[in-house]
């Protein structure tokens, strides 16, 4: 992908602006760059780097919140096991200090968002369409899941941090290498077959969606601490393959590993939609076509023996 250009400080430029100061952390990440990237020009926007604002140094992020006095922390910084080569127990310590080194100092900025992520249910016993009242019934085994659970059970009892719980968010930016969406459209402009290693449901949400239902956030004050920020409506992987095959004008297979189905993992949105109102999700038709052209556009920069 393209190099990130520098996201220090974007102050928004002319009028019906809004006027809340917003810090965003973990910006050179999949959906925190995606936020800076369509919110810098509605908001006064904060992105220091890691370099800039180590989140794991408790001292430091102490310091930067009183100097600053932030409206609004989006807190999309994020340690999984993916594209780096860290342990589940780094994952674990690293997701938890970060979000508590934040949460410690929530006098000093107005509320947080923190993206948690559907692993909080427990990926053992994922049923359809999870409410946020399942969060608890089952605590996560694996470290990732652990952390974000611990992380979600704080924020009920939190006085302005919001468990934002996202299942599958899909969008430019993401890891290619494995997220299914952005993989099956690589692999098929590369010639290859799209793989599935076995069929699932799914909840998927387009990134610019979610950007829209943060801005809903930013603005108000919502009567709950978690919420699954979801699209409520299920898809299969087969039929997203089958539909990137169609936008693309494909030959190639769809190779599916193995029969069956693994347990599904979908959300309802119904506590969001309740306080919400009405929110128009973009069609998947006119989202794969968006992605499809952006790899396109980059197509010389993915290495096809990284697509698992």
């Amino acid at each position: 992908m393209s190099t990130m250009m520098s996201l220090t400080v974007w102050e928004p430029i002319g009028c019906g602006r809004m006027n809340e100061k917003i810090l965003v952390t973990g910006s050179g990440g999949f959906i925190g760059r995606n936020m800076a990237e369509k919110l810098r020009d509605r908001y006064r926007l904060y992105c220091p780097s890691s370099r800039e604002l180590d989140l794991l140094d408790e001292k430091a992020v102490q310091a930067y919140l009183e100097e600053h006095s932030f409206d609004v922390v989006i807190h999309c910084a994020n340690r999984n096991e993916t594209r780096k080569a860290i342990t589940p127990y780094d994952a674990l310590d690293g997701n938890l200090r970060m979000f508590f080194n934040l949460e410690r100092c929530h006098g000093l900025y107005g509320k947080m968002l923190y993206f948690g992520s559907g692993a909080e249910y427990d990926r053992r016993h994922y049923i359809p369409d999870m409410g946020e009242g399942y969060l608890g019934t089952h605590i996560p085994k694996d470290a990732y899941g652990f952390s974000k659970y611990i992380m979600a059970k704080s924020c009920e009892d939190s006085p302005n941090i919001y468990d934002l719980c996202l299942f599958g968010v899909y969008g430019k930016y993401e890891e290619w290498e494995r997220r299914f969406i952005s993989n099956a459209i690589c692999r098929g402009l590369k010639g290859m077959d799209i793989t599935i290693r076995q069929n699932v449901y799914f909840d998927y949400l387009w990134v610019e969606d979610l950007v829209r239902m943060i801005e809903w956030f930013v603005r108000e004050q919502p009567c709950h601490r978690r919420y699954n920020v979801c699209r409520g409506e299920r898809i299969d992987l087969y039929t997203l393959a089958g539909m990137v095959r169609e936008i693309l004008d494909l030959d190639c297979r769809i190779v599916v590993g193995q029969p069956g189905w693994k347990p599904e993992y979908t959300g309802s949105n119904h506590r969001l939609l309740k306080e919400m109102g009405n929110f128009a999700f973009t069609p998947y038709e006119e989202t794969v076509k968006a992605l499809c052209g952006y790899y396109r556009e980059h197509l010389g920069e993915i290495d096809e023996t990284k697509l698992v």
